[in-house]
């Protein structure tokens, strides 16, 4: 990998991990919410015993970082581990240096908002470039190597437990909104990446290609298919363009063709899931 695609990946995932952290410490940790996850049950551990929650996240994601690293061999993926340790860190120094006594405002429900969209945002972003921030990820990259387990319904096990043991911690408030946050926590992290890698998938169906290629080609800096097609109604010779590109690129695209061809038949659709050139490998 060249030195720029690293500095690139890299500061991604810095960045992606400073968000999770904001939403944790500022959002999760002060308001009791226990959705899963390591740092769910860090606050478990940081309610029933001395151990902050800070330190309790760090212990345990170091234990395992140690275990992914003795079971899963030298191939351990790097980027989790400095993820992981990055987040780790960074909550054990607001811990230190900016302590919370009490939530940043008397709003749970908006609190919650914040403490779901921000670590599922920055989830996204790492998931994205295949990297995580550890934790139950581990535990789910062993699985994955030695069983044929469900993945996601182990881990949405594992969350719901930590979850549960909330209502024997916590008041029943907490408890509850921390539900509501397991709930909504899947859902934002799969909206996000979709959100991320929304693409535009292009049928056009047009007398005079060549113009609209040169244009997609040239101009957008895509590739485009084009084959042979005859009109069911009026049995006349057409062309059929297919083409994928980003969103900022689809408009130009649809400006240009109704420029050129206002008779062209154009069809677009909503896709995250392009690999190829251009896309994801």
């Amino acid at each position: 990998m060249r030195g720029k695609e690293i500095v690139k990946e890299y500061s991604i995932i810095t960045i992606s991990t400073l968000i999770i952290v904001f939403g944790i410490y500022f959002f999760k940790f002060p308001n009791n919410f226990t959705f899963g996850g390591v740092t769910g049950l860090s606050v478990i551990i940081g309610h029933i015993s001395p151990i902050s929650p800070g330190t309790a996240n760090l212990i345990i994601n170091i234990l395992l970082l140690i275990i992914g690293f003795l079971v899963l061999g030298k191939k351990f993926a790097v980027k989790t581990i400095y993820a992981c340790m990055l987040l780790s860190v960074c909550i054990s120094a607001l811990e230190h240096y900016l302590p919370l006594k009490a939530p940043l405002t008397d709003e749970p429900l908006l609190e919650l908002i914040f403490a779901v969209s921000l670590p599922a945002f920055g989830s996204a972003l790492l998931f994205n470039i295949d990297a995580s921030s550890g934790g139950t990820d581990i535990l789910a990259m062993i699985l994955k190597k030695y069983t044929s387990f469900d993945i996601g319904h182990a881990l949405f096990l594992s969350d719901i437990l930590i979850t549960l043991s909330a209502f024997l911690v916590f008041d029943i408030k907490t408890a509850l909104f921390s539900f509501i946050g397991l709930m909504a926590k899947s859902l934002a992290i799969d909206n996000a990446i979709e959100s991320i890698n929304l693409a535009k998938y292009f049928n056009v169906v047009c007398s005079e290609p060549q113009v609209i290629c040169d244009y997609i080609v040239n101009k957008l800096h895509r590739s485009a298919t084009v084959c042979d097609a005859q009109g069911a109604f009026s049995h006349n010779h057409k062309y059929i363009i297919f083409t994928a590109m980003r969103r900022s690129q689809a408009v130009q695209l649809r400006r240009f063709i109704k420029r050129v061809e206002p008779g062209a038949f154009i069809l677009i659709s909503n896709t995250s899931e392009i690999i190829g050139k251009g896309f994801r490998d």
